[in-house]
């Protein structure tokens, strides 16, 4: 027999973890914090918003079933009232759905999606809310995103679902956690942008295809000029590790060579070879 998930019926406490974009994060929290201050008494529910400067942030409930059915039902309006007040200065005349990602641990995901996938159509048709559990894990963790959208009550009953599968789940294994620890999913702070010859940015230092270079730039917090007057000189330092970090690349061809300089080629053609160009744009 199933748990029942109606107001009254259970009293489990979970914990149900959301990953949402910064805007998401700054509607919840509200000014000065007061929509979270709300959302909190009001709910019973335990709210909690992880600190860091990340694009993406986790949002964590935690609290009886019926506490955090509230808890939901309370953010699902109040992103549909973002909704319609994002809609009174465009010209769409469709509304898009409410939209929430919540973070599972992988290992409870093949349950959530069912034999060939009877589960969570079973959802879909019950709720009327759509649902989607990604493929792949969330970096560097052993968690799934479940994308919920639909309106807000579909998203509320969907959620309902969803808990009553993670208890199932949990119930099967005696109240025991699953078998291997559940590495959780920590967004990444942003990164400072780096500027590449040709002027040239990427957002992501790491996402570069110079790796080994986006890891000195990371990692190395050396100055990359030195100011002297009126012109940027650059550091030393830094061009030390430059320039060491190029001669652990595979062979490329020197300035003033044609071909490649290889080990046993004249030694006299390969000394004084090895320069690092500054572009003009880029001092």
């Amino acid at each position: 027999m199933e748990p029942k998930v109606s107001e009254g019926g259970l009293n489990v406490t979970l914990t149900i973890r959301l990953l949402m974009h910064g805007k998401e994060v700054g509607s919840i929290i509200g000014k000065k914090g007061e929509t979270v201050k709300k959302m909190r008494e009001e709910s019973g529910a335990r709210i909690n918003i992880s600190e860091g400067n990340c694009p993406e942030r986790i949002v964590t409930i935690t609290g009886p079933t019926d506490a955090i059915f509230k808890a939901f039902a309370m953010i699902a309006y109040r992103f549909e009232e973002d909704i319609i007040n994002s809609m009174s200065n465009s010209t769409a005349t469709s509304k898009p759905p409410v939209t929430l990602r919540l973070v599972v641990p992988a290992s409870q995901c093949g349950s959530l999606i069912g034999k060939g996938g009877s589960k969570i159509k079973e959802i879909r048709e019950s709720t009327g809310a759509q649902v989607q559990v990604a493929g792949d894990m969330l970096p560097n963790s052993t968690e799934r995103a479940v994308t919920i959208s639909g309106t807000p009550d579909a998203i509320i009953q969907c959620v309902k679902q969803i808990c009553v599968v993670m208890l199932e789940v949990q119930s099967m294994r005696g109240g025991s956690p699953p078998k291997g620890a559940t590495i959780p999913y920590r967004p990444k702070p942003a990164s400072a942008p780096v500027i590449f010859a040709g002027g040239q940015v990427r957002a992501d230092p790491l996402a570069a295809s110079t790796a080994n270079l986006s890891l000195l730039l990371q990692h190395q917090p050396l100055p990359a000029y030195a100011i002297q007057g009126q012109y940027a000189i650059p550091h030393p330092d830094q061009l030390t590790k430059l320039h060491q970090l190029a001669m652990q690349q595979t062979p490329f061809t020197p300035l003033g060579q044609t071909t490649p300089a290889f080990p046993g080629m004249d030694a006299g053609a390969q000394a004084g070879a090895h320069e690092l160009s500054i572009p003009n744009d880029a001092a």
